[in-house]
């Protein structure tokens, strides 16, 4: 299992890459995340470029555009139908900038809550990509993320 560092480790970063840009990439990924446990859509959306694409973690067909991707979200589990996720934990960055295209890798791990009967449930892992694209206003958007499960969550196990 693949263990978490600190959560103030630095986005690392190969060539091409400046401080600026790479804490700036982190920084829209892990705020996207925070919205998400905050269930703040508008939040989220405004990480994504309206035509983002997105290889989900639960799979299926590749999420293309904000249309399909409400179409995703009305598919999920309603809070309180499945296992409830207590936390998200992004970590392990590396960021390359290629002009105004940036390719940021970096793990999630999702913890949840015991399950009715007690057992402990195995956190999610997933290695994450994502390829982000520098807007008119000198941030950034993600214009494409792929989420890819190493291990499966919300299973009995010892944590």
């Amino acid at each position: 299992m693949h263990t978490s560092p600190s959560p103030d480790t630095p986005p690392s970063a190969r060539p091409g890459a400046s401080s600026t840009d790479r804490a700036a990439v982190w920084s829209l990924v892990t705020g996207m995340y925070e919205a998400y446990v905050a269930g703040d859509r508008a939040r989220i959306d405004a990480c994504l470029d309206p035509g983002a694409t997105i290889w989900d973690s639960a799979g299926g067909p590749l999420v293309e555009g904000r249309a399909e991707l409400e179409l995703l979200r009305a598919e999920r589990p309603a809070a309180g139908d499945g296992p409830v996720e207590t936390g998200l934990h992004a970590y392990d960055p590396v960021v390359d900038v290629f002009g105004d295209t940036a390719l940021l890798r970096h793990w999630l791990r999702v913890t949840f809550a015991p399950a009715p009967d007690g057992a402990a449930l195995l956190p999610e892992l997933s290695r994450n990509t994502a390829v982000l694209r520098r807007a008119a206003d000198g941030g950034w958007l993600i214009v494409h993320l792929h989420e890819d499960v190493q291990q499966a969550g919300a299973v009995p196990g010892d944590g």
